[in-house]
């Protein structure tokens, strides 16, 4: 039986260092063509802004019931009491999320023990002093969370969310 002179018996070391070479290269090779850019902050889903509330109705630790970006879409904002990222207000201690479980749409409960929004179908639960990041449960995403702004008269707004929200195919009214 003749061999096929076109092959090569490089063995497994060989080609796995030659692979790291490559990749290397490669790496090397794309950051030079690019010219570098600042990361995005977060996904964001423009929807149409919406005035939730006044910065003057918010108590420390006490949620307040809301909906956004329109009635079929319960949430909640909160004045935290302590500067969060993403927090807005004087004190950057204002958020406001969706407080539809992502992972079967039940509706979610404040914690003031633990500042976590939690989930009494599949108990899981969201961290709302860093951006409703899922501390338990069986969600493949974390809660999506409210881009606020505060206007001159201390209107909180609504302009978009950093999510997808439970039960629609897209974030598109």
């Amino acid at each position: 039986m003749k061999k096929c002179d076109l092959m090569v018996d490089a063995g497994r070391r060989r080609f796995l260092s030659g692979a790291t070479v490559a990749a290397a290269g490669a790496v090397a090779a794309s950051a030079m063509s690019t010219p570098a850019q600042a990361a995005p902050s977060q996904a964001r889903v423009a929807y149409p802004s919406n005035r939730l509330a006044n910065v003057s109705q918010l108590k420390t630790n006490e949620p307040m019931d809301v909906a956004y970006p329109d009635a079929d879409a319960p949430g909640v904002l909160i004045k935290l009491g302590t500067r969060v990222e993403g927090g807005i207000g004087p004190d950057g201690d204002i958020v406001g999320f969706s407080t539809v479980c992502p992972h079967k749409g039940f509706p979610l409960s404040y914690s003031k023990e633990d500042r976590s929004l939690s989930c009494p179908g599949h108990y899981g639960r969201y961290d709302v002093e860093k951006g409703g990041q899922q501390i338990w449960g069986h969600t493949t995403q974390n809660l999506a969370q409210y881009q606020l702004r505060i206007d001159g008269k201390g209107d909180i707004y609504a302009d978009g969310v950093d999510e997808l929200l439970y039960g629609r195919l897209s974030n598109v009214l």
